[in-house]
């Protein structure tokens, strides 16, 4: 552990990470909260989304609109998103407005009002939110692709809930899952920038100290979807094709099965998914994007969770020309398996990893939320020298096994939506 990096866990089980940075006069101070929507029984699909959009309509001390002034004073930007495993709050301000931000997002985290009137409004701007993600063609197929490929488990529901969940999410449910998933034990503070260990130490007791961890009491019917909840989905291979007449475009996912989050071929996969479609530079984007001009958007991704991951290929392109680009796809996954990457190419995606990283460095919500993320999935910092002594050991055999551990044909995945005309595929079609 460096002067530099300090990690304290206090009595109630709370932690405190920090990371200071000489010669900046900005702070990051953020609260990560070790719960998302994989963790919400299916009833209540959406309240860890609800909850991150609810503590912003006030608190014991404070009203929404002080919420918004004292942030805007403040001169930060306030951020907060929910995943399937986390949900995040963090505030980037000047070193001199640190405990004034940390005031801020723990007494909006602590105490929050959860007032009926306020929460019927809120559910109804997250159900136009569900709206305008039906109107995206993008997101919507997203949606429904995950729902078919993590069938019957929490990681294949919607981060947002359903028209069906979120009007049931009255005040008594609201703050008795808060209760339960905002306890110390599930919270990680992370600051980084011109800050001390100490006075963020001293702020987090000042607001948390006192609170112990109820997530035994709190909410009991939440304990009996534990076992679901935790146990490692299993990946179906669907073949979803939704016809939507009104679209310009089709849009194409093409997935396989990932790497985890904690695998240790995480980083040759990161190198694998960017050869193909990572970057301007890309296999996909070169063949589909600048040599045929078939799309706009093109591209390839590795997601992952704590226990699974899910590789994807996207593309936007006109309904005559999505079999070409599905094809193009499939060709790039095969070669893979059957050609190593040489040399120079796997050179260039480790320059432009590496790059990534050294930039961030310079970045304290980039830090500060690093931090949070390794404690979460890791247990443990993963430093930025490490990171990349693990890219730069991978070889061109840890990419090409990479690729055929997990592009396999069997296990092969497809959605797409759009004006898709006669577009059919078989299984056989995706033959790797």
């Amino acid at each position: 552990m460096t002067k530099d990096f300090q990690l304290t866990t206090l009595a109630n089980n709370l932690t405190v990470i920090t990371e200071h940075m000489p010669g900046v006069r900005s702070a990051t101070i953020g609260i990560w909260v070790k719960r998302g929507s994989r963790h919400e029984p299916a009833p209540l699909n959406g309240i860890c989304h609800f909850i991150e959009h609810a503590v912003f309509k006030g608190t014991r001390r404070r009203t929404a609109l002080d919420i918004a002034i004292e942030s805007d004073r403040l001169g930060g930007h306030l951020d907060a998103y929910t995943t399937h495993e986390l949900t995040a709050f963090s505030m980037k301000v000047c070193d001199t407005g640190v405990e004034q931000a940390f005031d801020l997002l723990a007494d909006m985290l602590a105490h929050p009002r959860f007032d009926a009137e306020d929460l019927e409004r809120e559910q109804r701007v997250i159900l136009e939110e569900m709206k305008m993600v039906e109107d995206t063609p993008e997101e919507h197929l997203a949606e429904l692709f995950n729902t078919a490929y993590f069938p019957k488990h929490p990681l294949g529901r919607p981060i947002e809930g359903t028209a069906k969940t979120v009007p049931t999410f009255d005040a008594d449910h609201t703050r008795r899952f808060h209760q339960h998933a905002y306890a110390p034990a599930n919270l990680v503070i992370a600051a980084a920038g011109n800050i001390t260990h100490e006075q963020i130490l001293e702020l987090a007791a000042r607001s948390f100290g006192d609170s112990t961890s109820e997530t035994d009491t709190a909410a009991p019917h939440l304990e009996a979807n534990e076992a679901a909840i935790e146990t490692a989905p299993a990946p179906a291979a669907p073949i979803l094709i939704r016809r939507k007449k009104d679209l310009e475009q089709a849009h194409l996912i093409l997935a396989a099965p990932w790497v985890s989050a904690r695998d240790e071929d995480r980083y040759a996969a990161s190198l694998l998914a960017s050869v193909i479609g990572g970057g301007t530079s890309s296999r996909l984007w070169q063949r589909v994007r600048e040599e045929r001009g078939l799309a706009y958007s093109v591209g390839a991704s590795g997601g992952t969770y704590t226990d699974t991951g899910v590789f994807q290929i996207y593309a936007a392109t006109s309904p005559d020309t999505l079999d070409e680009v599905l094809d193009i796809s499939l060709q790039e996954l095969r070669r893979t398996t059957r050609e190593a990457v040489g040399n120079e190419e796997l050179r260039l995606v480790k320059d432009q990893a590496i790059s990534s990283i050294l930039l961030s460095l310079e970045s304290s919500s980039a830090r500060a939320g690093t931090l949070a993320r390794q404690h979460i999935v890791h247990n443990r910092r993963v430093t930025p020298d490490e990171i990349i002594a693990r890219y730069e050991q991978v070889t061109p055999d840890d990419v090409q096994r990479v690729a055929r551990t997990y592009f396999k044909t069997d296990t092969l995945a497809l959605g797409a939506l759009g004006n898709l005309n006669g577009f059919k595929v078989d299984r056989s079609r995706l033959e790797i």
